[in-house]
């Protein structure tokens, strides 16, 4: 019996990854790094760490040991001075049909204080979990996010669907064997491949979410 959502934040909860890909962009030029809006997409979902990690080593680079926290710091507060995100039509209303009946957790790449600062802004006292890319050693592709949200849930791994839009986060909860629903915001739906239900936008999202209203 199904007993709770997981739900990605970045692209899933909010409109939210084409503000994050600009501010890595600019953050990345500064130090030399030339990356495409299409290449960050394709690793969304991953943590700082992660994702400083990868986009280094495809560019032939080894991270310093002040570049996690300089690079995150910097990207953040380009982040930050952006105001225009806003939630998915129709999230808020079902999240709070949702709560009634079933548990509800965000596991996000985002660092900590962004996550909180997103749910706290469109989605105050919804939530009964919150995991960022903060709280975890391995984020995304890695299962430890979505099996630490499992454990704080209580329920078995049958009872919950995850709800994702990006390649590592669809990964990430399958190597934690949970079902994924995976909405395509912002890649090709193809790309999704490894869920077990792909959406091509939000409004067919939304309306699955709400079957289980009834």
């Amino acid at each position: 019996m199904l007993k709770a959502f997981i739900f990605d934040m970045d692209g899933v909860l909010v409109d939210s990854m084409p503000y994050h890909v600009d501010a890595w962009i600019t953050t990345l030029n500064e130090i030399g790094i030339n990356i495409s809006k299409q290449d960050l997409y394709d690793i969304e979902g991953s943590n700082n760490e992660g994702l400083i990690n990868l986009v280094f080593s495809s560019n032939g680079r080894t991270p310093g040991p002040h570049d996690y926290e300089d690079l995150a710091k910097r990207k953040n507060k380009i982040f930050k001075n952006i105001n225009k995100i806003h939630p998915y039509k129709g999230m808020v209303d079902c999240l709070d049909q949702l709560k009634k009946k079933y548990r509800l957790g965000v596991v996000s790449g985002s660092d900590n204080k962004i996550v909180h600062l997103i749910i706290n802004k469109f989605f105050s006292e919804v939530f009964d979990i919150v995991i960022s890319g903060d709280d975890v050693e391995e984020g995304k592709p890695s299962p430890e996010p979505y099996l630490k949200a499992a454990e704080m849930l209580g329920f078995l791994q049958d009872e919950y669907i995850v709800i994702e839009n990006a390649i590592l986060g669809v990964e990430s909860a399958k190597s934690a064997g949970l079902y994924c629903v995976a909405v395509a915001s912002y890649i090709e739906p193809k790309k999704l491949e490894k869920a077990d239900l792909i959406f091509n936008e939000h409004s067919e999202l939304i309306k699955y979410l709400g079957h289980y209203l009834t």
